[in-house]
């Protein structure tokens, strides 16, 4: 990267300010199913995000020409954007500027991707796919791994020099089961990928991945022969890898900053909360513990600082049930401090790649552990329904009402797990149904969970996040699934 660094520097305007952000990602995606090999997938990607500062604007321009003269260029489009867009911007750009900053983060990684070729990958892989076969009733089974390195230069003009490096594995299984007309998928952390972390091949380790096919494969020749969920109003337990998709839809999309300033309209909605809620509103039970939590070893949003230099420090959003602070990054920070000079934010502004200008992202977005055992919240439940894995999920667009539902149900009864279900959802209103929360399950029952694929803004950025959960218990939730 030191080469980009001269090449910028040697190319960068005289202007109030600049910065430029360097991103070199290398990627490969590996399948087998039915026990072959699909395509090996493979990109190298490298480019350029450059910002100028100029008489109150702020313009941004990308490139993947690093050469000086492209570098030269970008600059040029970025300078005249400053200055056309410097009578109509809510804020000035040199409002949310920031002192120097230099600092270094590198995702901890015990087995690099690198270290196996790619046949010895496919075998793994292979023999994983295998295992799930458990007879004809199994008629489709897909096993995957997606690994990336992507290593990033932010600096400035101001002196500001921050590298970072990651390294993610998301490791997949997929079975599909069919007998006497009905279809049935299981998947390991459900369609978003729900199980992916930051480090090497050792993430298959803590996945438990050689091992988990056959389950995989069991659990769906068990829904495919399970009753359909029924319906009605009842307690509901929700396992991490469900948490993970509950705090995404109802947490962290609701309280990104540029949202409820009005951004996204046009896109995928705006948002139920308001600058007036920070501080007093009651989010949910006094037993809800929500943090911004950049600094969780493996977890797949962990940085130290954000794609505008801004340093990530753990922060709480709610807590003992009342909302705090929004998810919003220092420019959007500048834009509300109009309206309320006391909110503060947190470190999130974030690209999606390097063609991308950074935008109010949540990141890692963790509900902590509370004091209740697995067995403990089941116990507690005369009449209700374990879920588990995202299979759907429909929310309105300011993020209030929603309707999810999961691979996997189990009735609950007197306490005790009972039959399995298929078809299994559940309704409700964001905050009204976190103030339904009634047990929050302790350490033993925290998982760190994500997914690749959160999407937002326009043009449109994928980005990676997190969420570790425990399992967690809510009262009176609105059940449906197929059952009459």
């Amino acid at each position: 990267m030191e080469q980009f660094e001269r090449l910028v520097r040697a190319a960068a305007p005289a202007a109030d300010g600049w910065s430029a952000r360097i991103v070199r990602e290398r990627s490969e995606q590996l399948a087998v199913r039915r026990d072959v090999a699909e395509p090996p997938w493979r990109e190298h990607d490298t480019g350029a995000m450059v910002s100028v500062a100029e008489a109150g604007g702020v313009g941004y321009a990308a490139t993947s020409d690093l050469g000086e003269a492209g570098l030269r260029a970008a600059f040029g489009r970025a300078q005249a954007l400053a200055r056309a867009s410097a009578r109509h911007g809510l804020v000035e750009g040199r409002q949310a500027a920031a002192p120097p900053r230099c600092g270094r983060y590198a995702s901890s990684v015990e087995k690099p991707a690198s270290a196996l070729g790619l046949r010895e990958k496919l075998d793994l892989l292979q023999s994983v796919c295998a295992s799930a076969d458990l007879g004809p009733a199994i008629v489709d089974r897909t096993v995957s791994l997606w690994t990336t390195r992507t290593e990033q230069l932010f600096v400035t003009g101001d002196g500001t020099r921050i590298e970072q490096q990651w390294d993610f594995a998301v490791p997949s299984i997929e079975v599909v089961a069919s007998e006497g007309g009905e279809t049935q998928t299981r998947t390991s952390a459900g369609q978003y990928n729900g199980f992916c972390r930051q480090g090497g091949l050792e993430v298959l380790d803590a996945a438990g991945f050689q091992a988990q096919a056959p389950q995989v494969a069991q659990e769906a020749l068990q829904l495919v022969r399970a009753p359909n969920c029924p319906s009605g109003e009842m307690d509901l337990l929700l396992m991490p890898d469900q948490m993970m998709l509950q705090i995404h839809e109802s947490i962290g999309h609701p309280l990104e900053l540029d949202r409820i300033l009005g951004d996204e309209r046009n896109f995928a909605g705006t948002s139920f909360v308001t600058l007036d809620m920070f501080g007093h509103y009651c989010w949910g039970s006094e037993l809800l513990n929500v943090s911004f939590a950049p600094d969780v070893p493996g977890e797949f949003a962990s940085y130290a600082f954000d794609d505008e230099g801004a340093p990530a420090r753990r922060a709480w959003i709610i807590r003992a049930g009342i909302l705090l602070r929004p998810l919003g990054g220092e420019l959007s920070q500048a834009r509300a401090r109009a309206l309320r000079p006391d909110l503060e934010g947190v470190a999130n502004s974030r690209a999606s790649h390097w063609s991308r200008a950074p935008i109010d992202r949540m990141a890692n977005l963790n509900v902590e552990p509370g004091a209740s055992s697995l067995e403990e919240m089941i116990a507690s439940i005369e009449d209700g329904m374990l879920m588990r894995t995202n299979a759907s999920w429909s929310i309105d667009d300011s993020r209030n009402k929603f309707q999810f539902g999961c691979e996997w149900g189990q009735r609950i009864r007197q306490g005790r797990l009972a039959e399995v279900v298929k078809r299994p959802n559940y309704r409700g209103v964001s905050t009204s149904f976190w103030r339904s929360l009634a047990m929050v399950g302790d350490a033993s029952t925290f998982q760190v969970m994500g997914t690749p694929f959160c999407g937002k803004g326009e043009p449109n950025q994928v980005i990676r996040v997190g969420h570790a959960a425990p399992a967690c218990k809510f009262e009176r939730v609105a059940v449906f699934g197929g059952a009459a």
